[in-house]
């Protein structure tokens, strides 16, 4: 799952910072990097945002103002040199608060509390001959890597081959229902109904488990499991 973020502060260094924390982060995608509220609003209404990474003390309109506009229909972690906004800032349901100077450690834990709390996608839409299809993810049974290619396995048998790696399906896919099994292998773990020796059936399809990715496999299937 990504993230489609903005980067809002009236100081150049401030801007620098936070774009290379974004780059860093794999579930971020920069839309826009603002140096002011009123630009960052004009991209807000043009452009889907999920989240603003908000300075608080600009010109003209500041952050808070600018979270009251936006209202919640994007989430807000503000950046600020000022400890004193902090109420206030959480009094307009800012999802966090980050405190100048930042390092990029703090940063991450605002940015993953931001993507927790962002709701999952019901569908994906991928090319496949030329067409957009528009795939369930309630009805994915597997995802299998084929090289360049991915196969996406549905329930009702059909399997739909679009150009994409398995790191990017991967990212965009509910980590708490989509498990990497085997490098080769996304699974949905709504779907397991029998597993044998090291392996996941799906009717006549064995899909192995490797060591490479056992642990998070098993960690997701204790918590499923009724002792």
């Amino acid at each position: 799952m990504t993230l489609n973020c903005l980067i809002v502060d009236d100081e150049p260094l401030a801007l620098e910072l936070l774009e290379s924390y974004v780059s860093r982060t794999p579930f971020l995608h920069l839309v826009d990097r603002c140096d002011s509220a009123i630009k960052a609003l004009s991209v807000v209404e043009e452009t889907p945002v999920d989240l603003i990474f908000l300075d608080i003390q600009m010109p003209e309109l500041n952050g808070l103002e600018l979270s009251r506009l936006v209202g919640n229909k994007v989430k807000i972690i503000f950046t600020t040199a000022f400890e004193q906004y902090a109420i206030e800032g959480f009094r307009v349901d800012a999802l966090d608060y980050l405190l100048k100077p930042f390092n990029y450690s703090e940063f991450l834990r605002a940015a993953t509390k931001a993507l927790r709390t962002h709701p999952a996608p019901e569908s994906i839409f991928v090319k496949s001959d030329y067409k957009l299809v528009q795939v369930q993810l309630k009805d994915i049974l597997y995802i299998e890597g084929l090289k360049d290619y991915i196969r996406i396995q549905t329930e009702d048998g059909q399997g739909i081959l679009t150009l994409m790696s398995m790191k990017s399906i991967e990212d965009f896919l509910p980590a708490d229902t989509f498990v990497r099994v085997h490098r080769s292998y996304i699974i949905n773990m709504n779907k397991i109904k029998t597993i044998e020796r090291n392996r996941i059936i799906f009717g006549k399809v064995y899909i192995p488990i490797s060591d490479s990715y056992k642990d998070r496999f098993t960690e997701l299937l204790d918590k499923r499991a009724i002792n």
